[in-house]
């Protein structure tokens, strides 16, 4: 039977940014794997090296992995190691059947890199249309729906499914299925 690693009493994330939304994603995505450990869960601003909104699959996933490895890179000159250096990325591309938002994991333990995606949220074309002349995907939210700071609360997601889905419950939703390789080590590294 696959085993969870082996994980002291206290787990400490790191998540490669300071959006509440993604910092609490993290905990509780990790959190579902050892419900009996105390998690410390801590944002640090972590530098996608792609542009604000990413435009496409490719773009998205790389910037997820550079917030993870800079996180790592900066934890371990700060000797400040984490179990766990967790990044997202939000991106949009123009998919067969329109224009959709989704977002990238990465997920660093013991060195090894697990990379999830969540499913597509489509998007009206006025909206990616905004996109595509430079705009970011939550300040064009926020004014189609007269919103303030979406990013940080329900993003898209919440506001074009009524609430039924949120940013966060989407990113956890995808955290855990990255969490996969590390809760079934013994599989995964055959």
């Amino acid at each position: 039977m696959p085993t969870s690693p082996a994980i002291s009493q206290t787990l400490t994330i790191i998540v490669g940014s300071t959006n509440p939304v993604k910092i609490s994603a993290a905990q509780h995505a990790i959190g579902q794997y050892f419900p009996d450990v105390q998690i410390h869960c801590r944002g640090m601003h972590a530098p996608s090296l792609v542009a604000e909104q990413p435009m496409s699959e490719a773009e998205t996933k790389l910037g997820a992995i550079n917030r993870a490895k800079f996180c790592q890179a900066n934890a371990k000159t700060a000797n400040q190691q984490a179990d766990f250096y967790v990044a997202m990325e939000g991106g949009v591309d123009p998919f067969e059947h329109g224009p959709a938002t989704f977002a990238y994991m990465a997920i660093i333990h013991n060195d090894t890199l697990s990379v999830g995606r969540s499913a597509n949220l489509p998007l009206p074309q006025t909206i990616f249309n905004a996109l595509q002349a430079g705009e970011e995907l939550g300040k064009v939210m926020d004014r189609v729906f007269n919103t303030n700071n979406i990013k940080q609360k329900g993003g898209a997601i919440g506001l074009l499914t009524q609430g039924l889905a949120s940013r966060e419950s989407i990113y956890t939703q995808a955290l855990v299925l990255a969490m996969a390789p590390f809760i079934n080590a013994e599989l995964f590294n055959d």
